[in-house]
């Protein structure tokens, strides 16, 4: 059975617990309250043939970059974020896709799946998770 192509623009419509989610990485207070008023853009593409991605993350405080192939292990500079790097790897489980993030932050990571237009986000760390929806644009 083929995987879903994520490709698209997707544009933030929902957001759920982004502040517990930020304080848990140890972003001050601040910027949690900055980038909890962000209404994001996400630019997805995606080969399915080849399981290459780059998903970009859009807003008008700051943007962050994503590029990897499903299911090898890289690097990522989480740096735009908390600072940190760690240890990524994305997987298929069924038609979601599923990040681990392993370093200094206990259960990091992140689960997107697709449901009609819309593009679901969980992000997970040391037991918060916070949730966005992204509705495909036209």
């Amino acid at each position: 059975m083929s995987k879903p192509n994520y490709s698209g623009t997707y544009h933030m419509v929902e957001q759920d617990n982004m502040d517990s989610y930020l304080a848990a990485l140890d972003i001050n207070f601040a910027l949690r309250k900055i980038v909890c008023l962000l209404k994001p853009t996400k630019e997805i593409t995606h080969d399915p043939a080849t399981g290459a991605m780059k998903i970009r993350t859009l807003t008008t405080f700051k943007n962050f970059n994503m590029d990897f192939t499903i299911g090898k292990e890289f690097t990522e500079d989480l740096g735009p974020v908390d600072g940190r790097t760690c240890q990524t790897t994305v997987s298929w489980e069924g038609d979601k896709l599923v990040c681990v993030q392993r370093g200094e932050k206990e259960g990091r990571g992140w689960t997107h799946w697709l449901e009609g237009n819309n593009l679901h986000l969980e992000m997970r760390v040391q037991g918060i998770i916070a949730k966005q929806v992204f509705k495909k644009a036209d």
